[in-house]
């Protein structure tokens, strides 16, 4: 049982933000999906432990948006509290080599504060589309970089409500994965390495990595980004194009016709359009090239 009272002055003390049902489809980049049940802006790792306390120990469900990219949510909404790690929380700090930004920080601000810096080693994650705590939960990566190329150290909140921190040795970073996956801890700031560079060669670059972006994804739509992993030995966008699927539609989403590893909400789309028409490019293109592919998008439930 949510006590939005209760909850409402938990956050006036923590000077965080409450907004109760609150449509998600304002908040993610495929923008769909229903109401949850209050919407908190986090502003401070002590908020994120504070709130995280209270709602585990109430048993009251919740779920975190950042940007809102890569992820889907239901059309009937999440019956819980969404702590969204935005503009309150998005303090960026250059120090030497080293950039640290909280984890609302949107990853273009700190691509864009590197260079400013003169600190190369960020120019291909330049245009990922999310924040920084969101690209190193799913080691976000493009053009042969990642995340885990860079990642020195994170603080994040464990269920409890504990404010700790981990190096990037102990947090299994793979392709679109982390061990905060398992362990559904909250990154809450991430410190990153970075080298010495010219600030008008890493400008240059990074202006050249958002031309390929421009000119070869559907930036013009609402989608959640990549669709589907890469697997092993392939690409699903090859794929998906080999068995003729691009433009194939349910309802309001398509399959891109600009890139076929998107599906895209061509404006009236839903989570129920989206979801069919993945199982659909699933299953045709597992009886036709026998590789199963799987969504990247985190579903919100």
């Amino acid at each position: 049982m949510i006590d939005l009272n209760e909850l409402t002055e938990l956050c006036d003390r923590l000077g965080c933000r409450i907004t109760p049902e609150c449509p998600l489809s304002e908040y993610i980049t495929f923008r769909f999906g229903g109401p949850c049940r209050a919407l908190i802006s986090v502003n401070s790792v002590q908020s994120v432990s504070e709130l995280v306390k209270y709602l585990s120990g109430n048993s009251i469900k919740y779920g975190i948006i950042g940007r809102g990219s890569n992820i889907i949510a239901a059309d009937e909404g999440f019956d819980g509290i969404i702590l969204l790690f935005g503009s309150d929380f998005a303090n960026i700090e250059v120090r030497d080599d080293i950039i640290k930004c909280d984890s609302g920080a949107l990853l273009m601000s700190a691509c864009a504060h590197a260079q400013r810096a003169g600190l190369s080693g960020m120019e291909n994650l330049f245009g990922i589309p999310g924040t920084v705590g969101g690209a190193l939960y799913m080691n976000a990566g493009a053009y042969g970089s990642e995340m885990k190329d860079i990642v020195v150290s994170a603080e994040y909140v464990d269920k409890n409500g504990e404010i700790k921190t981990v190096g990037s040795e102990k947090m299994n970073l793979s392709y679109r994965y982390s061990i905060f996956f398992e362990t559904g801890s909250i990154i809450t700031s991430v410190t990153m390495r970075l080298k010495k560079g010219e600030p008008d060669k890493i400008k240059e670059a990074m202006t050249e990595c958002m031309h390929k972006r421009s000119s070869k994804q559907p930036l013009e739509y609402p989608s959640a980004g990549s669709t589907f992993k890469r697997p092993e030995g392939s690409y699903a966008s090859l794929l998906i194009e080999q068995c003729g699927l691009k433009g194939l539609s349910c309802g309001g989403a398509m399959v891109s016709e600009k890139h076929s590893g998107f599906v895209i909400n061509k404006g009236c789309a839903t989570c129920a359009d989206v979801l069919e028409l993945c199982g659909k490019v699933q299953q045709i293109v597992k009886e036709k090239t026998g590789y199963q592919l799987e969504l990247e998008p985190v579903i919100l439930k």
